[in-house]
């Protein structure tokens, strides 16, 4: 019954897009690519036998022109933030490909009743990691990173080996997973090395919606459903807006030496443990002064997947971040390895983001920064 159910409405879906007068592409080949507006290109193939081929966008906070790309062709559409769109791909004159550009929906919990503030208490450990406890799937008690610079869960394949109920399919399977008073649906990842002291990671997008609040003067997250009076007006914030690439969030900073500046985005990562990651590509093409950074150590860490990153870390002479500044950062200057494969980054990490406490608005996509009390506290590793 549920099959039958399912095929009947596959084909109401498939005649009602016949019926419409959806705009028609077309193409001699299945291989295609579709270029969304500041974002990496994707391949993309055309696919008859898939009765509605859907490519989910970003996030977006505007209306954004999403392409489709054939041998022989091109589409452009307009999509708002929760919209989607319908257009058919003709392959070879006969093959018909139903294709949909689709606009993840907008959410918003800022209307909620009563409103949630949701207060948890957080470790932060010597190596600047942040964790919480969480609860997987109602059984399992796990030390978790909040990493602002991934997406949905990740767990180590230690933890997966010793310490999750089996039977656990990972990828494609929705699991519950409760933070604070609050549980969040999620799907799970595999990777090898997490955060120091913890079990795995979960990323920003599980709070999408609402407003997170980390202080770290009092070492607690509380998740809003709706902004704390007195913070967007507050002139002890500096306010960054949000840009979205490839679903996770970069705000603008500044670095500064010598004279030169340069502005630029950073992915905002609260998993990454040290203060800033400069990416050498953008410093050469920005013509930034290197060479006249002093060098303070060579090390090699490694990524998520175990993988060898050798890294200069060398004196800043500062970072600005909205209106206010860091003097002497010792900056991490990437060679090889990169945080985003399609994309040439900065990175701002916790021993930075430490120095302020923070509200990450996920409602108008914002970001709010005061100094606290660790603004001015020396940096891990590094002699005063």
């Amino acid at each position: 019954m549920k099959c039958s159910h399912l095929f009947f409405f596959i084909l109401i879906t498939a005649n009602c897009l016949s019926q419409q007068k959806l705009p028609i592409v077309k193409a001699t080949s299945e291989a295609a690519v579709i270029i969304e507006d500041g974002q990496p290109v994707s391949n993309w193939n055309l696919s008859p036998q898939t009765k509605i081929d859907a490519y989910t966008t970003n996030k977006l906070t505007k209306p954004t022109y999403v392409k489709l790309r054939t041998d022989i062709d091109s589409i452009s559409l307009s999509i708002e933030p929760g919209q989607n769109k319908d257009f058919i791909v003709l392959l070879n004159n006969k093959d018909t490909c139903y294709t949909r550009f689709q606009s993840p929906a907008v959410k918003n919990f800022g209307m909620q009743s009563p409103a949630l503030h949701d207060t948890i208490p957080f470790i932060i450990n010597k190596q600047n990691t942040i964790y919480v406890k969480a609860i997987f799937n109602n059984t399992d008690t796990l030390n978790l990173n909040f990493d602002t610079g991934t997406t949905e869960l990740v767990l180590t394949n230690k933890t997966l080996e010793t310490k999750i109920s089996p039977e656990i399919k990972l990828y494609n399977t929705p699991y519950e997973l409760k933070i604070g008073n609050r549980v969040y649906s999620t799907k799970i990842y595999d990777a090898e090395l997490t955060g120091h002291d913890t079990d795995g990671r979960f990323g920003w997008d599980l709070f999408d919606g609402m407003i997170v609040e980390l202080n770290y003067d009092k070492n607690i997250m509380i998740v809003h459903s709706k902004m704390p009076n007195g913070i967007k007006n507050n002139n002890s914030y500096t306010k960054l807006d949000i840009k979205y690439f490839s679903s996770i969030f970069f705000v603008e900073g500044t670095i500064a030496q010598s004279g030169i500046k340069n502005k630029d985005w950073f992915l905002f990562d609260t998993g990454y443990q040290r203060t800033t990651m400069l990416d050498n590509d953008l410093l050469n093409k920005n013509k930034f002064p290197v060479y006249k950074m002093k060098e303070i150590s060579k090390v090699v860490m490694r990524g998520a997947t175990g993988n060898e990153v050798p890294v200069i870390t060398s004196n800043l002479e500062a970072l600005t971040i909205g209106k206010f500044t860091l003097k002497n950062v010792p900056a991490q200057l990437l060679t090889t390895s990169k945080p985003l494969s399609t994309a040439n980054v900065h990175l701002l990490g916790n021993e930075v983001l430490k120095r302020f406490n923070v509200f990450l608005d996920f409602q108008d996509n914002a970001v709010y920064l005061k100094p606290n009390t660790l603004f001015t506290a020396g940096y891990i590793g590094v002699a005063q």
